[in-house]
């Protein structure tokens, strides 16, 4: 019996090598592992002393050679697959154990590009999916935490077919992976990144949640290797497990206080929504804003800040049912108010990283870059120029807008949401529900300003927001009836910048 060891990380290597010579394999071996199996004691054949032909081109080629390869393919129950392993002078390879270059971790460290293409294995995957193709004989291990259920089981001879198809199906998946973080990374440093007609994204280190959307889901968290910071790669500090519908809630709230990075902003979301939001002196004062905002929607909400939580402010979210606050820091006076809310969630998130969106549509996928611009221009399209506070006031609508689900229009004053209205059918619709949130709240929307993530297609919404106070409109445009929009604006004295912009959200 042989085995093929070829492992750039050695964890476990030891245990594993000095198992299989005790069942009786002859270890095939190159480079660093056969130094490592050698200064351990452990017998080893080199490939080169195996295949007759030594390593060349400072080891990009070892491993693979048509003997090696043909020990490892060949179909035991084939008579010309065994005429031709004896012609070559060897029998069956049945076990292999291979793990790759660190191509990821690399390519974090080096700048230079022929350094990192040196990272990117080609034997080693080679002889992954070799033994994968053949697990009806060959055993694949491309993770050690994989060595010691299969040691046990070869010593008992209980290790099945379904066992190693298990290891296949696992050998495949990682040479799939390291092959899309190659493809990715490069694509990138050399600016190609545009989608290819075949494409291939990489997920690591995924992590069951409790269920998905809905308990009869299943649900999973994956990273992006290729994406070092947000909400998937936060650090929980206390709480409940996060489920699917947190991941989601808290990437929409940090997403939305990230376009304040010179102000201090706190977002409460509910369903992926703003309910309320404001900017503050501090973190305290614009929680307590914020939970002004819309007090009944608050509860049991998703808390965002763009800045340390204090003492100060953990006092405050102590006395409402939150799921889940999440910041860039927590003081430590603020974790022990705060530990005494044992269910509440606590997430410190570094910041965010930008890449393709992905989304799922029955019988394919949806890929998008992320939208990542404010505004193209802002242009004033009325008679009336909006004041600088009022334009201070539509910017700060504009980025909550963004983040609203469609249709959407936000009602703002003073650097806070009033009324928000979101998911809705018609723009008036959406217009309407942000007026009579308001309303219910006992907001007077005198002086207030409206922003809506895309163009208002009639005069009728400008007329209801005039009646409603509203005095500055913050809009894309680019509606056939913008003149109409304006010339109503006109009537009511109002201010209408244009923003070049849309920001659908569905």
């Amino acid at each position: 019996m042989k085995a093929v060891l070829s492992v750039y990380d050695k964890t476990g290597l030891e245990e594993l090598a000095r198992a299989l010579v005790e069942l009786g394999y002859e270890i095939i071996s190159s480079g660093g592992t056969a130094e490592y199996l050698k200064k351990h004691g452990i017998p080893v054949t080199e490939v080169s002393d195996f295949t007759g032909f030594p390593e060349i081109l400072e080891g990009r080629v070892k491993t693979l050679h048509p003997k090696l390869h043909a020990a490892v393919l060949a179909r035991p129950w084939r008579e010309e697959d065994r005429e031709t392993l004896k012609r070559l002078g060897t029998d069956d390879v049945t076990l292999v154990a291979v793990n790759l270059y660190p191509f990821e971790e690399k390519s974090r460290e080096l700048t230079d590009l022929k350094e990192l293409t040196e990272f990117i294995d080609v034997g080693g995957p080679a002889l992954l999916r070799a033994g994968a193709k053949n697990f009806f004989k060959v055993t694949v291990l491309c993770d050690p935490a994989d060595y010691g259920w299969v040691v046990e089981k070869l010593k008992s001879g209980t290790l099945t077919e379904h066992d190693r198809a298990r290891l296949a199906v696992k050998a495949f998946a990682h040479t799939a992976y390291y092959d899309a973080v190659i493809y990715r990374t490069l694509a990138r440093l050399t600016g190609h990144e545009e989608p290819l007609p075949r494409e291939a994204l990489p997920l690591k280190e995924g992590r069951k949640l409790r269920y998905g959307e809905n308990p009869h889901q299943r649900g999973y968290l994956y990273l992006n290797p290729l994406e070092e910071l947000g909400v998937a790669r936060a650090r929980q500090l206390q709480g409940k497990q996060m489920s699917y519908n947190n991941y989601l809630d808290a990437d929409a709230a940090f997403r939305l206080v990230s376009e304040f990075p010179n102000e201090t902003v706190c977002a409460i979301i509910k369903h992926a929504n703003p309910s309320g939001v404001a900017l503050g002196s501090s973190p305290a004062e614009a929680f307590k804003r914020a939970y002004e905002a819309d007090p009944v929607s608050a509860f049991g909400g998703i808390v965002a800040f763009n800045a340390p939580v204090d003492a100060e402010t953990a006092e405050l979210i102590k006395g409402v049912f939150l799921e889940l606050v999440l910041a860039p820091r927590f003081e430590p006076e603020a974790l022990e108010l705060l530990s005494k809310k044992r269910n509440l969630r606590l997430l410190e998130v570094h910041g965010l990283s930008l890449g393709l969106e992905v989304r799922k549509v029955s019988g394919g996928y949806l890929l998008q870059d992320e939208d990542a611009e404010l505004f193209k221009e802002l242009r004033v399209v009325t008679k009336r120029k909006p004041t600088e506070e009022e334009l201070k006031q539509l910017l700060f609508a504009w980025k909550v807008v963004k983040h609203a689900r469609s249709n959407a229009v936000v009602l703002a004053k003073d650097g806070v949401t009033l009324g928000v209205g979101t998911g809705n059918v018609s723009r008036v619709g959406a217009l309407r529900c942000a007026i009579n949130r308001a309303r219910e709240l006992g907001r007077s929307l005198e002086g207030a300003v409206a922003a809506s993530e895309a163009f208002f297609p009639f005069r009728d919404s400008i007329d209801e927001l005039a009646r409603a106070g509203v005095t500055a409109v913050i809009q894309p445009g680019g509606s056939i009836r913008d003149e109409e929009v304006i010339k109503a604006a006109d009537e009511h004295g109002m201010a209408v910048v244009f923003t070049g912009t849309r920001h659908f959200k569905h």
